[in-house]
């Protein structure tokens, strides 16, 4: 039924009243997200209008119909009455032929069943005839060659032939067949004590053939025996008798502790004994069974494995049983040293497998899975990891120490680090099936040492020095004191250097230019182990390279505010000036202060240190943001100081004019020279130029130094002033 439709403007879709699941609240709750209740209210009502507008046209179509609705149906109760009884004869008449189809079917049905059940009690008496048969087949072929017919199902007959063997093992393993389908059976148990006779003879026959045949070295006897084997499906029998009787004799001679302990390469010559083993004892059967390369398929008896399924598994079982020692993982160089050996001897032991189906049926057997499972390799890595990371941790807790001589790194630290990355992936160390442990070992070295840096650069203080006051001869050289007297450079563990802070950054440097060559040893390993996502190795090593450079712009840092104290220590210096000149009656300036020597010293130091040590950019990028830090407050220093200066002398010409001439209190020198003012702005200006001239020698421009210029043109300006004052 489709309803009407209704404007767009409604709320709400029509066809929703037609959904089997309508609900009145969930249709309330949905209009109310979008409209008031109010113009809900209001849609419901006009399209209600139309519905009944809709139903009286429906009407109006369709009203002949509805009033003859009644007048159609007029004798209608007649009619039907009149077709119920022909329909309730024709229900009985099939009810009827139903009922005897279905006792046909029955019947029908029983016979099939008895037929079924004849069927099977026939082929099971076949099959018992069958095995009666092979039975006495069996034991006419035995008494045919045994003359005592008493005896011819006892444990002590003489060994059969390998070709009646054949016959016999073809008819047993009918008769095997049949017995397993006749299980059950009264007439079965009557012959299984024959059967058991069979079996005993049989297997006592081929052993016995086959141990023979191995002494002889009968090639003929044997592969008449390995097939009589596989006739009855009994070639893990075979295999278990020649691990047995050939193998195991053997690896008792071989696998002795006493004769291992008492040699250092015991171990090493015991498995080089161990694979000569297949090449001198197990020729014949190889050839026999195709595992030989010269033997002639067309002639060879397929489903045996010697080497997986009787070679191996004694070999295993004798070491595990005898040198269980050998796995014990309480030193990690002799348990290195033994695995290594050990997982070589594997490796040549699959090199002589026949195939490599028999290599894969070798890596499935559970003496390999035991064998490997022996090894502890989760202890052996945790003795290593306290190796390694222990040894890091320890040098760490030592600090900032210097690397020894020789080394490529500034600090013990950095040297230990890369010594102990290289080691994760040295022989000696890195074991293949503990690849990801090491790769992970070597993440967390490089987060360790990272999370060591930015502990040092934001925990460890500054070294504080003690301002020096100013020389009392502006250009005495004698008198000029070195900054290292001051001990800045020797404080204890607490702090920082910036020689040390040279060295960090030297070291973050070197450590990060040697990552590819990390990079390529770990490469190599994966190789190794058949390992080709090394898109995931560079980019975690590429992470912890910006681990690395995360410290650098702290370290920058902390380099620059070092330098700008220490110098600025001395800049102040500045403002003590005036009192050197003033009413002192000194000579004219004709060289910068001691102070500034002093403190341009500590810029030169770092220039010295960082010499082969950081690239020259990052020793003049410290030198260009100390200086301009500098410059900016040593600007402030000179503009308070000339502006007293300027300030003082301005007091002094009204207070000299208030006195009308007096002479007692002129501010210039006895002879007519400059005034001490104009002595004053002259120093200032010889220590600014100074400082030009220092900060070319250390590679810079002045035009580099934020304020220099500003700086410059102060003191000029003073200059001048001086100049025209004498």
């Amino acid at each position: 039924m489709n309803l009407p439709k209704g404007p767009d403007s409604l709320c709400f879709d029509k066809d929703v009243f037609m959904k089997e699941d309508f609900d009145v609240d969930q249709f309330v709750t949905e209009c109310r997200k979008q409209v008031q209740l109010e113009e809900m209210r209001e849609d419901l009502e006009m399209y209600y209008k139309l519905l009944k507008t809709a139903m009286v046209e429906l009407i109006n179509k369709d009203y002949a119909d509805f009033v003859n609705l009644s007048t159609n149906l007029v004798g209608m109760d007649k009619a039907l009455n009149q077709l119920s009884v022909p329909l309730g004869q024709l229900r009985e008449e099939v009810m009827s032929l139903r009922s005897c189809v279905s006792e046909v079917i029955q019947a029908i049905d029983n016979q099939l069943s008895k037929q079924e059940d004849l069927q099977k009690k026939k082929v099971c008496v076949l099959r018992l005839i069958q095995v009666v048969r092979s039975v006495e087949k069996i034991e006419k072929i035995l008494h045919s060659q045994n003359s005592k017919d008493s005896n011819s199902l006892e444990i002590g007959s003489p060994l059969l032939e390998g070709h009646i063997l054949e016959r016999i093992a073809t008819e047993f393993n009918q008769l095997q067949f049949h017995a397993v389908q006749s299980k059950g059976m009264p007439l079965l148990d009557k012959v299984r004590p024959r059967i058991a006779g069979i079996t005993s003879m049989l297997q006592q026959s081929l052993e016995g053939l086959l141990i023979e045949g191995l002494q002889m070295s009968n090639v003929d006897m044997v592969r008449h025996c390995l097939r009589t084997y596989a006739t009855i499906d009994k070639t893990r029998d075979a295999e278990a008798l020649v691990g047995q009787v050939l193998v195991k004799p053997y690896m008792d001679q071989v696998i002795v502790e006493e004769v291992v302990k008492s040699n250092p390469n015991g171990l090493q010559m015991m498995y080089t004994r161990l694979l000569e083993f297949v090449p001198h004892h197990c020729r014949l059967l190889r050839e026999v069974t195709g595992g030989a390369i010269s033997s002639d398929k067309a002639d060879t008896v397929p489903g045996y494995d010697f080497l997986v399924n009787s070679v191996w598994p004694e070999m295993i079982r004798g070491i595990e049983e005898r040198l269980a020692y050998i796995f014990n993982p309480g030193n990690p160089d002799i348990f290195y040293e033994r695995y290594s050996i050990s997982v070589e001897f594997v490796r040549r032991f699959e090199r002589q497998c026949s195939s490599q189906a028999s290599v894969k049926r070798l890596r499935v057997h559970p003496s390999y899975t035991s064998f490997n499972n022996k090894w502890n390799l989760p202890v052996y890595f945790q003795l290593r990891y306290k190796e390694i990371a222990g040894r890091l941790e320890n040098t760490i807790n030592d600090g900032l120490e210097a690397a020894p001589a020789g080394s490529s790194y500034r600090l013990q630290v950095s040297e230990v680090l890369w010594s102990c990355l290289v080691r994760c992936w040295s022989n000696g160390v890195y074991l293949s099936p503990l690849a990801h442990r090491f790769w992970k070992l070597t993440l967390q070295q490089y987060s360790r040492y990272a999370k060591f840096l930015v502990e040092v650069l934001t925990k460890t203080e500054v070294p504080k020095e003690p301002v020096r006051p100013l020389p009392s001869s502006a250009s005495s050289t004698s008198s000029r004191t070195s900054v290292e007297e001051g001990g800045s450079e020797s404080g204890g563990p607490a702090f920082l250097s910036t020689k040390q802070l040279v060295y960090i950054a030297a070291d973050v440097q070197k450590l990060q230019e040697q990552i590819p060559e990390l990079s390529a040893m770990i490469r190599q390993r994966l190789e190794a182990i058949g390992f080709k996502n090394f898109a995931v190795i560079e980019d975690a090593l590429a992470d912890s390279r910006a681990c690395l450079s995360s410290s650098i712009p702290s370290l920058n840092s902390r380099m620059t505010l070092h330098l700008t104290e220490r110098c600025c220590r001395f800049l102040k210096s500045a403002s003590e000036v005036p009192r050197l000149y003033r009413r002192t009656n000194k000579d004219v300036p004709v060289r910068a202060s001691a102070y500034m020597e002093n403190a341009l010293q500590p810029l030169h130091q770092v220039l010295t240190d960082s010499t082969g040590s950081v690239t020259p950019q990052m020793a003049q990028e410290w030198l260009r943001v100390a200086l301009a830090e500098c410059t900016q407050k040593y600007y402030e220093t000179i503009s308070e100081v000339l502006s007293s200066v300027r300030k003082m002398e301005e007091s002094l010409k009204r207070l000299k004019q208030a006195r009308k001439g007096a002479s007692a209190t002129t501010t210039t020198g006895g002879n007519g020279g400059p005034s001490d003012d104009g002595k004053i702005r002259l120093q200032l200006a010889l220590d600014v130029e100074y400082l030009g001239e220092q900060i070319q020698k250390m590679g810079l421009q002045p035009s580099d130094i934020t304020m220099f210029s500003t700086l410059m043109d102060l003191v000029k300006e003073a200059r001048e002033l001086a100049e025209q004052n004498q």
